[in-house]
């Protein structure tokens, strides 16, 4: 099954002068916890992306009002990305390998194009089983939200 049979389409995003504000209110209004950060409105290349949990995080340590706290303070810019003629498989292999729930889908210029999120994923493994479509299995699913999930190791912070 290719990610253009699931992905989200209509996606919203920021850019990187924004304000963690600007992200907050997207993910509200969309029902989301990832907003992707673009170069710019015309080229929509995506240069970072910001979770809910990368918002909390900085709201905690940074000690500042989320609307003095710029995207490009906390945005992650180790994207990974699919394109939408990938075959899904390859895209939950791609989420097992770097414990990530959803990967920004581009097209063959680098453009965003939409998003393909486990949950995509999962509600495809959930259709009537004796559809024509191949889609995906529960157990997959399950195989890759439990390699998301993984504790990951973290760096010991020296303490004086």
């Amino acid at each position: 099954m290719k990610i253009r049979q699931l992905m989200t389409k209509d996606v919203s995003s920021c850019l990187p002068d924004e304000t963690t504000n600007q992200a907050v209110r997207i993910m509200w209004e969309r029902d989301c916890g990832f907003v992707p950060v673009i170069e710019s409105h015309e080229g929509r290349r995506v240069i970072g992306v910001v979770t809910d949990r990368d918002i909390c995080i900085a709201a905690y340590t940074k000690n500042r009002p989320l609307d003095q706290i710029r995207l490009s303070e906390l945005m992650s810019t180790d994207v990974r990305s699919c394109r939408e003629d990938d075959e899904v498989s390859d895209a939950e292999e791609a989420m097992r390998r770097s414990q990530l729930h959803r990967l920004p889908v581009l097209d063959d210029a680098g453009q965003l194009i939409g998003v393909l999120s486990l949950a995509d994923v999962a509600r495809e493994a959930t259709r009537d089983p004796g559809s024509k479509r191949q889609g995906v299995s529960a157990r997959e699913i399950g195989e890759t939200l439990c390699a998301i999930s993984q504790a990951r190791e973290i760096a010991a912070v020296a303490t004086s």
